[in-house]
C-alpha cells in the first residue's frame, strides 16, 4: 500500500498521549529486529527514534516488505501508536513508552552499507566522517548542535531587532587590505590581472555605515582568513558583527553581555550572571600568562623575581641581570616526578622560548630540589608562601624576559591542569579583557604594528605617548573571553582623519600607501564621522562551547580539514586551463 509522504509528526515527537491515534512517519532505518512472526524497526529522522512494530496480524503486505529493510533505509508509513508493554518501556528513548503498530509502507530508497554506524558515539576517524559529512550529520549528537545554533541565531537577530539595529549586508568582492592575516584573493574576469579579496571582516564597511548615519548595524556574516588552522579556526566562519554611533567602550559591553545572556536563556535556558568581571590586559598576562585566560581553575602566575635576586642560583641571577624576570606557578595533584617527566615538560617550554624549566617539592618536612643547596631555607619558605603551595605540590619556576616567562608558564599552567583533571568542565567561566597595547613591536621587520587592527583608538589619557613611548599607548579594545577562548572583541574606532593618518605613520604606512588602502575610509572620516565603536563576536567559538563540543569543525555544517580542504568535495582543486585563461592567469607549481 502506497503510503502519503505528508507526515503526521516526527519520530521523537510521538507520547503517551498520541496513543490510539493513526500517524504518517518518515524516516531512516536505525536498526531492524526479527523477533519470530514480528519485525522491530527504530525509526528515525531529526527529532529522535520511535520503536515501530510490522505485526502480519495487522497488516500483512507491510510485514513482508519489512524484511527487506536494512540500515539507512529510507521508509515511510502510517500506522497506529500503542502503548509498549510494562515491561518492554526503554527510559533512555523519549519515545520509550509507545511504539507504532504499522498498517503501511513504502520503502522510499535504498542505502549501501554506510561507512562508520550512525550513533551518536563512533570510533570513526574525523577525515572519514568529514568525507561523508552527509552521514556525519545524520547523528543525532551532531544535529542536536544545528538545533542549538538555530536557536542562538534567532535569539540574536531578535534581541538586535528589540533593540532598533539594523541587519545590513556588506559585501563578500571586496578589496584587499593585507594588515592583517592573509586574504584570500579571486581574480577578476573583468578586470585582467586585478583581484578582489574575501573580507576578513566587514571592519571598513561597518566603520562607513555609521559615517553615513545607520547608527545601529549588526550581521551575522562569513569571513574568510587564509591562515594555519587549528581546533577553533576556520577558513571560512561566522562571526556576529556589531556597530553603533555616539557610543562609549561600556555601552558595547553592555550591549555583548545582553547578547550572551539571551543566547543562553534561549538555547540552555541558563540565566547567565552580570555584569561580567574584567581583567586588565597587563593583569591577565602577570597573573595567568595569557591574554585570554582560562579562569576555572588556580595555579596562578607568581612573580618572585625579588626572592630570585637573594639566591645564589645562577639561572636566576642571569635572568634577572639581563632585565628578566622569574615566574612561577604551584602545581598540584602530581604524586611523582620522574626524570623522564621533567625532561619532558623541560622540552615543552623550549617550545615557547623559554632556555628551561627549575622545579621546587613542597614536601611535608621542607622544599627539596637539585635547585634547592643554592636557595637559603628561609627564601625557600618565602617563596612557597608567596605562591600559596601546600605540601605535595611542585613549584615550577622559568627564568627569562617577561614575553617568554609568560607565555611558557602559561601555556605549561594549562598543560598540566588539563592532564591532572583540574579544570572543572560544568563552569563557565567569562570574562573581559581590557586595556591592550595599541602596538607591539616586530622585531623581524623592525617596525610597530597594530595589536588588533590600525583602526582602534588609543585612550584619550594616552594619547600624549603616541609621540614619546607608542608601546605604552593602551587601545580602547576589549575582548570577551570564555573558559579560555577569545570569543569576541572590538574596540572604539579612529572617527578623527588626522589621528588615523597619524597612526598609519607610526605603522610605517605612508601617505600613498594608505590613500591606495584605505582612501576611500579617509574621504569618508573626512565629511564628518560620529564617534563609534563595536564589536565581532565568533559565532562559531559560541556554539562550539554552548554545545561542549572540542572542535568548532562540530557545529559548522560543512568544514574544512585542518589542511583547509573539504574532504567531501575535494576542494580546493584543479580548475580547467579555459578558465584560467579567460583569468589571465598562469599556474606556477615551482
Amino acid at each position: 500500500m502506497t503510503v502519503s509522504y505528508k507526515r503526521t509528526n516526527y519520530c521523537g515527537e510521538l507520547r503517551a498521549e498520541h496513543v490510539n491515534k493513526t500517524v504518517t512517519l518518515a524516516g531512516w532505518v536505525q536498526r531492524r529486529r526479527d523477533h519470530g512472526n514480528l519485525i522491530f524497526i527504530d525509526l528515525r529522522d531529526r527529532a529522535g527514534i520511535v520503536q515501530v512494530v510490522f505485526n502480519p496480524q495487522v497488516d500483512p503486505v507491510s510485514h513482508d516488505l519489512a524484511q527487506k529493510l536494512r540500515n539507512e533505509y529510507v521508509m515511510a508509513l502510517s500506522g497506529t501508536v500503542r502503548l509498549r508493554p510494562k515491561d518492554a518501556v526503554n527510559p533512555r528513548l523519549a519515545t520509550g513508552e509507545v511504539e507504532v503498530y504499522a498498517c503501511s509502507l513504502d520503502i522510499l530508497s535504498q542505502a549501501a552499507t554506510p561507512p562508520f554506524a550512525i550513533e551518536d558515539e563512533t570510533d570513526a576517524s574525523e577525515d572519514i566522517r568529514l568525507k561523508y559529512r552527509y552521514l556525519d550529520l545524520r547523528r543525532s549528537s551532531i544535529q542536536k548542535n544545528f538545533f542549538i545554533r538555530h536557536r542562538a541565531t534567532i535569539a540574536v537577530r531578535n534581541y538586535f531587532d528589540k533593540l532598533g539595529f539594523l541587519e545590513i549586508e556588506t559585501p563578500f568582492l571586496t578589496k584587499s587590505t593585507p594588515e592583517g592575516a592573509r586574504d584570500f584573493l579571486v581574480p577578476s574576469r573583468l578586470s585582467r590581472g586585478e583581484f578582489y579579496a574575501l573580507p576578513q571582516s566587514p571592519q571598513l564597511f561597518k566603520q562607513i555605515l555609521m559615517v553615513a548615519g545607520m547608527d545601529k548595524y549588526f550581521q551575522i556574516v562569513k569571513c574568510f582568513r587564509d591562515e594555519d588552522l587549528r581546533a577553533d579556526r576556520q577558513p571560512e566562519f561566522t562571526q556576529i558583527d556589531v556597530e553603533m554611533s555616539f557610543v562609549t567602550r561600556e555601552d558595547i559591553i553592555s550591549l555583548a553581555e545582553g547578547m550572551m545572556v539571551e543566547i543562553y536563556r534561549s538555547t540552555l535556558g541558563i540565566d547567565l550572571p552580570t555584569p561580567i568581571p574584567r581583567l586588565s590586559y597587563a593583569e591577565a598576562m602577570s597573573r595567568f600568562g595569557k591574554d585570554a585566560p582560562d579562569l576555572r581553575f588556580g595555579m596562578e602566575l607568581k612573580d618572585v623575581s625579588d626572592l630570585a635576586a637573594r639566591t645564589e642560583f645562577k639561572v636566576f641571577k642571569s635572568a634577572l641581570e639581563s632585565g628578566g624576570c622569574v615566574k612561577a606557578i604551584a602545581v598540584s595533584g602530581m604524586k611523582e616526578f620522574p626524570r623522564s617527566r621533567q625532561d619532558e615538560l623541560v622540552d615543552y617550554v623550549k617550545v615557547f622560548a623559554a632556555k628551561g624549566l627549575a622545579w621546587l617539592h613542597h614536601t611535608p618536612s621542607g622544599l627539596t630540589s637539585p635547585i634547592a643547596k643554592f636557595i637559603d631555607e628561609g627564601i625557600l619558605r618565602e617563596i612557597a608562601t608567596r605562591i600559596g603551595s601546600n605540601a605535595g605540590d611542585y613549584i615550577m619556576f622559568v627564568a627569562d624576559k617577561p614575553k617568554v616567562a609568560h607565555d611558557a608558564l602559561g601555556n605549561l599552567r594549562l598543560k598540566l591542569a588539563r592532564e591532572l583533571g583540574l579544570i572543572p568542565a560544568d563552569k563557565l567561566a567569562f570574562t573581559w579583557v581590557l586595556d591592550f597595547p595599541l602596538f607591539h613591536y616586530n622585531d623581524e621587520e623592525q617596525r610597530l604594528e597594530s595589536e588588533h587592527h590600525p583602526f582602534t583608538s588609543p585612550l584619550p589619557e594616552d594619547l600624549p605617548l603616541l609621540d614619546k613611548d607608542p608601546l605604552k599607548v593602551r587601545a580602547q579594545a576589549y575582548d570577551l573571553v570564555l573558559n579560555g577562548t577569545e570569543i569576541g572583541g572590538g574596540s572604539i574606532r579612529i572617527h578623527d582623519s588626522e589621528l588615523q593618518t597619524k597612526i598609519f605613520a607610526l605603522l610605517n604606512i605612508g601617505e600613498t600607501d594608505a590613500r591606495q588602502k584605505f582612501g576611500f575610509l579617509l574621504d569618508a572620516l573626512s565629511y564628518g564621522a560620529p564617534p563609534h565603536g563595536g564589536i565581532a563576536m565568533g559565532f562559531d567559538r559560541i556554539i562550539m562551547l554552548l554545545c561542549g563540543a572540542t572542535s568548532i569543525r562540530d557545529v559548522i555544517g560543512f568544514p574544512k580539514t585542518q589542511k583547509g580542504i573539504c574532504a567531501m568535495t575535494d576542494a580546493p582543486s584543479p580548475v580547467d586551463l579555459k578558465q584560467l585563461r579567460e583569468l589571465g592567469i598562469k599556474v606556477d607549481l615551482g
